[in-house]
């Protein structure tokens, strides 16, 4: 037994080289000893374990292989670029001025080197999260192994969904189109929170048109939310901008609403539509147009539908129905217009207009599938009485039907006055990027 003491251990010249020992030996380092490392230590230590770095960064670097590193994201988001992976390689980091849900940091591949078993980078974006990081191979590459929050470093940016007609428009995004009831299957959601919502334009039924010079049917409420500012031309009828719906890994049933019945037997008064439902939003099927003479004039709904003009005898002036019915906001629909001549049928409301004495209220437009559609417009009012052929005006852009004319399908428009014209029935298209 013996003791050497040194200042320094060098190796021979041009040899380059000191080795401690040889194979199963064990060096002890007694408590209270201190080895300071002012170079590189490859392999030193456990694998897993990190050194922290204590000076505190505050923009972009990349990381090396065995250091911990306090990350501080105040001023704005932060890129970490991980080294090259070698197995065993180590690196930590830890949000230090808990911003990372306001600043998030992204975790840069280091070439082809795989996160998560993920050709995409990584982000940290919850508050106060603390995670380490291990390259285990070229499958895996850069895995998880502790985090301080039961968070994780999450490379899922983007929903994937199944359900409905699905197209690709506007080159980054899907839309899900529904014409009849179906289920939108939503099957991963992305980070951050943006990559969790989905913009969406949920149509009722359009109310039926009114017999013997009645009222046309009300368009059926037009409900939409639009996901991401710029993403496409929105309606005026969007809620909050830029704030969508936001969707889980679930499935979520789609109701698509009936057009309502044209008016027949006594009453002639047009049926209402039914609704049409997405998660938590539901639009009110339109209301039925009145019929001339008896009750009920126009009936409420997602918009109104329209009145009848007053005559004596047998045949009464009805009103046009109420719009926004039940009320929703932004409102989904407007009213059908009442009248006040002899025999003549008002039209329907649509989705941004009330009716007028013959012309149905406009619908509304948006780019949503890619390209304009015009939908829940106002179903068009009947001529007067001995006039011969008048054909009352409608938004055929929108769904709606002009005078005698059905709503078209799958546009929530309104049926027009007589002829027992029915509505059309609705439609919901949900859309997300997915890329």
């Amino acid at each position: 037994m013996s003791e050497v003491k040194v200042n320094k251990i060098s190796p021979r010249t041009a040899c380059g080289t000191v080795t401690l020992g040889d194979s199963g030996d064990t060096f002890t380092i007694p408590s209270g000893a201190t080895i300071t490392n002012n170079g590189t230590a490859a392999g030193f230590g456990a694998t897993g374990a990190a050194s922290w770095d204590t000076t505190v960064k505050t923009g972009d670097f990349t990381a090396v292989n065995g250091v911990g590193y306090f990350v501080n994201t105040t001023s704005g988001e932060i890129d970490v670029t991980l080294p090259a992976g070698t197995a065993g390689a180590v690196v930590a980091i830890k949000d230090y001025a808990g911003t990372f849900d306001t600043n998030k940091v992204t975790l840069v591949q280091n070439g082809s080197d795989k996160i998560g078993g993920s050709t995409v980078n990584a982000t940290l974006d919850v508050e106060g999260i603390a995670v380490t990081l291990v390259y285990i191979d070229s499958t895996q590459g850069w895995l998880v192994t502790d985090d301080g929050l039961q968070s994780r470093a999450d490379t899922r940016v983007f929903i994937s969904a199944t359900g409905g007609t699905i197209a690709t428009v506007d080159t980054n995004f899907k839309t899900h189109t529904f014409t009849g009831p179906g289920t939108f299957a939503v099957t991963a959601v992305g980070i951050p929170a943006v990559g969790s919502k989905v913009s969406y334009t949920v149509v009722a039924g359009g109310g039926g048109g009114g017999n013997n010079y009645g009222g046309g049917g009300g368009g059926g409420g037009f409900r939409e939310g639009k996901q991401a500012c710029g993403s496409y031309t929105a309606s005026p009828l969007a809620a909050t901008p830029c704030s969508g719906l936001a969707v889980s890994v679930q499935s979520y049933p789609i109701i698509i609403g009936a057009g309502g019945v044209g008016g027949t037997g006594p009453s002639r008064a047009g049926g209402t539509g039914t609704v049409s439902t997405f998660s938590s939003i539901t639009s009110a099927g339109g209301g039925g147009g009145a019929g001339n003479g008896e009750a009920p004039g126009g009936l409420s709904g997602g918009s109104g539908g329209g009145g009848s003009g007053p005559c004596t005898g047998a045949y009464v002036g009805r009103s046009g129905g109420s719009g926004n019915t039940p009320p929703v906001s932004p409102p989904q629909g407007n009213a059908g217009v009442t009248v006040n001549a002899c025999q003549w049928g008002g039209a329907g409301g649509g989705a941004t207009a009330a009716g007028s004495i013959r012309a149905g209220g406009a619908g509304a437009t948006n780019t949503i599938t890619g390209s304009p559609v015009g939908r829940a417009g106002g179903g068009g009012g009947g001529p007067a009485a001995g006039a011969g052929p008048q054909p009352g005006a409608a938004s055929a852009s929108d769904g709606g039907g002009a005078y005698g004319t059905a709503g078209t399908a799958n546009t929530g428009g309104g049926g027009g006055s007589d002829c027992a014209a029915a509505g059309g029935s609705g439609v919901v298209v949900i859309r997300y990027k997915f890329q």
